[in-house]
């Protein structure tokens, strides 16, 4: 069963919370962990589980195992916009709905009040993420996602990385 810091409840054995800064080392190599993403900056992790800590969250197992995490933030110019900025499941943790877990229990937290639309970016080949988005898109969104490029191979890139397709949620 997942226990939540919001009393919410799933079938696995599993505690959901907002990060906390003393998060941001086990963040890191979390995502290290899970390739293909980009992994930032310790540093990076330290302030994500800071300063975003009430748009982020954690599942961690009861050892206190850290096995999934869902980075985001409120645009700034768009405050109604959330986007989500990378979501990590542990190896040990995929194919159990974790992802999308954590991103509903995100989207019901006091700090996404007022969302009404999600935003991410996935590469074209990256199907665990599409799934999920896609999954989130039908059974909460208005209409179907939008998507479009939003970083280009080439010209963001320089060929080093694959496009990021930018996949906009109006939620329902």
């Amino acid at each position: 069963m997942i226990a939540t810091d919001t009393d919410t409840t799933i079938d696995l054995q599993l505690l959901l919370r907002h990060p906390k800064s003393t998060d941001g080392h086990e963040v890191n190599s979390l995502i290290a962990r899970c390739k293909p993403l980009d992994t930032n900056s310790t540093y990076c992790n330290l302030l994500q589980c800071l300063h975003f800590a009430d748009t982020c969250m954690l599942a961690e197992d009861e050892d206190g195992t850290l096995l999934g995490f869902i980075s985001a933030y409120r645009k700034p110019a768009e405050p109604n916009t959330l986007f989500v900025w990378q979501v990590a499941i542990d190896k040990r943790a995929r194919g159990e709905g974790l992802g999308r877990t954590l991103l509903d229990t995100l989207l019901g937290s006091e700090a996404c009040a007022g969302v009404t639309h999600i935003e991410t970016t996935i590469t074209a080949d990256n199907a665990p993420s599409w799934g999920l988005f896609e999954s989130l898109a039908r059974s909460q969104a208005t209409g179907p996602g939008v998507r479009h490029v939003l970083f280009d191979q080439q010209r963001h890139f320089n060929g080093g990385s694959s496009s990021e397709i930018l996949y906009r949620i109006a939620l329902g």
